[in-house]
C-alpha cells in the first residue's frame, strides 16, 4: 500500500497540533515541519500535498505561500490555514475538501497499517545479531513501544526496569506480570529504592528531586545495561507532542525535546523511537491494536520522577507509604465510578503540612492528602474535573479512615494555567 503522506508548515500557527490531529482523524499520516525547512527536507518525505498553519487570517486561502514563494517549486497542491481555526474542533468538511478532492488521497493510514509497517521498519533497522535494550517505566508509552520492538525482533530486546522506590502501589508487581508472563518479554527488574531514597534524604527543592532522580537513573541504568554486553539500540517512547515542542516554530518556545528517561546524548546506542510520529491518543490506540491490556493503556500519565514530586518536602519512605495508599483508594473509587477515562489524570498528593483534627474523641495533630484530577486533550493544558460530590465524599471517608496518620483530604480546584497539573 503505497504511503500517503502531508507536510503541514509550521509558520507559527497556535493551531498547528490541532490541524495535524484534525488531519490524521480523517486517516492520513502528516508531518509538522517549521517554515525554515529545506525543500530538500519536503521532498524527502515524498508528500502529496502542503498545509500551510501561518497564524494569519480566519479562512482557508488555497495556493497562499505567505509571501514565501519557494515552496512554489514543489508543484504540490496547498491549503493556507489561519489562526481562526476554532472550527476545526467541530467542522472538518474543507480539510476533507482539499484531502479527498483536490489532492485526491485515499485515507488510508490506520492503525493496523501503522502496526504492520512499523514491525517491517524496525526488522529492516535491526541487523540480525544486534541486540537492543529499553528502559521500560510501566507507563504506556515506554510500554507500547516495546511490545512494537518485540513484535519485530522478539528476544533480541531486553527490558530494564528500574524501580527506584517511587512507584504507585503494587506497580512493579503488575508490571513484571504483564509483560514477563503475558507478553513473554525479557525484562530484568532492578531493586534501586535504596539508592534512589539515599540520595534524596533531606532534599526539599523540587528541581533539586528531578536531578537527583534523572542522574541516578542514568547511572543504574548504564550499569545495568553495561552487564548485558554488547548493545546496539537503544529503545525510548518519544511521542511527537516532544518532537513538535522542540522543533516548529511554535513549540521551541514551550520546551526543548530531551531523550525519554533523560539519557545523555553521548551515549553509544542508537535510537529506535516507534512512536514518534504519533499523539498520545494515537499511541493508545496501537496499544489496543497490540492487544496490551486495557488497564495498561489508558493508565493515567505519570512523571519520570514518580511520587518523589508528588511527596512535597523532604521524600521518606512513611511519607510515600502514606501517599500510595490514599492515591490507590481514589484511582479504585475512580474506577468503581466508571470516571477513569473520563479524566485525563488523577493522583493524590501528600503537602509538607500537618494539620489539627479528631478522631476516635482524641486530638490528632496529622497529614493532609490533597487530590487532583483534571480533563485535557495534549497535558499542554487542563481543567479540573467536576467530580460528583459523593464520589469525593467516598474518597475522602476512606483516606482518613484507612490510611494511617491523615486526618484531612483537601480537592485542587485550579486549572493549567495559571497551575501545572504536578504540584512540584
Amino acid at each position: 500500500m503505497t504511503q500517503e503522506i502531508v507536510v503541514i508548515l509550521d509558520f507559527g500557527g497556535q493551531y498547528t497540533q490541532l490541524v495535524a490531529r484534525r488531519v490524521r482523524e480523517l486517516n492520513v499520516d502528516c508531518e509538522i515541519l517549521p517554515s525554515t525547512v529545506t525543500l530538500k527536507q519536503v521532498q524527502s518525505l515524498s508528500p502529496r500535498a502542503l498545509i500551510l498553519s501561518s497564524g494569519a487570517g480566519s479562512v482557508f486561502t488555497q495556493n497562499t505561500t505567505l509571501n514565501d514563494s519557494r515552496f512554489d517549486q514543489l508543484g504540490l497542491p496547498m491549503l493556507e490555514i489561519g489562526d481562526g481555526m476554532e472550527l476545526m474542533a467541530k467542522d472538518t468538511d474543507l480539510l476533507k475538501d482539499f484531502l479527498f478532492n483536490t489532492v485526491g488521497l485515499t485515507g488510508n493510514w490506520t492503525m493496523d497499517a501503522f502496526v504492520a509497517n512499523t514491525i517491517q521498519q524496525i526488522r529492516t533497522t535491526v541487523g540480525p545479531s544486534q541486540q537492543v535494550v529499553c528502559g521500560l517505566s510501566g507507563g504506556v508509552d515506554s510500554s507500547v513501544a516495546a511490545v512494537l520492538v518485540h513484535r519485530a525482533i522478539g528476544d533480541r530486546l531486553t527490558c530494564l526496569f528500574v524501580d527506584h522506590g517511587l512507584l504507585r502501589k503494587d506497580e512493579a508487581e503488575q508490571v513484571m506480570e504483564t509483560f514477563t508472563r503475558r507478553f513473554k518479554m525479557k525484562v530484568i527488574k532492578i531493586d534501586a529504592a535504596d539508592e534512589f531514597l539515599t540520595k534524596l534524604a533531606g532534599v526539599t527543592d523540587p528541581e533539586q528531586k528531578r536531578k537527583i532522580i534523572g542522574t541516578e537513573f542514568i547511572r543504574v541504568f548504564e550499569r545495568e545495561a553495561a552487564k548485558l554486553g554488547q548493545i546496539d539500540f537503544l529503545v525510548q517512547g518519544t511521542l511527537y507532542t516532544d518532537v513538535i515542542e522542540s522543533k516548529t516554530a511554535t513549540g521551541a518556545v514551550i520546551k526543548s525535546h530531551h531523550n525519554v528517561g533523560g539519557l545523555p546524548e553521548d551515549l553509544s546506542f542508537k535510537l529506535i523511537e516507534p512512536l514518534k510520529h504519533l499523539f498520545k491518543d494515537e499511541v493508545r490506540r496501537v496499544g489496543t491494536e497490540l492487544q496490551i491490556p486495557e488497564d495498561l493503556v489508558w493508565r493515567h500519565p505519570f512523571p519520570g520522577p514518580g511520587l518523589a514530586i508528588r511527596v512535597l518536602g523532604e521524600v521518606t519512605r512513611e511519607k510515600l507509604e502514606i501517599l500510595r495508599l490514599a492515591d490507590a483508594i481514589m484511582i479504585e473509587e475512580i474506577k468503581k465510578a466508571e470516571l477513569y477515562r473520563e479524566i485525563w489524570q488523577a493522583f493524590a498528593i501528600l503537602p509538607d503540612i500537618r494539620s489539627v483534627g479528631v478522631m476516635n474523641d482524641q486530638r490528632t495533630y496529622a497529614y493532609t492528602i490533597g487530590l487532583r484530577a483534571v480533563i485535557s486533550h495534549d497535558g499542554m493544558t487542563a481543567d479540573w474535573y467536576r467530580f460528583p460530590p459523593e464520589v469525593l465524599a467516598t474518597i475522602a471517608n476512606r483516606i482518613t479512615n484507612e490510611v494511617p496518620h491523615v486526618n484531612r483530604v483537601v480537592y485542587d480546584v485550579t486549572a493549567k494555567p495559571p497551575s501545572t497539573i504536578e504540584w512540584e
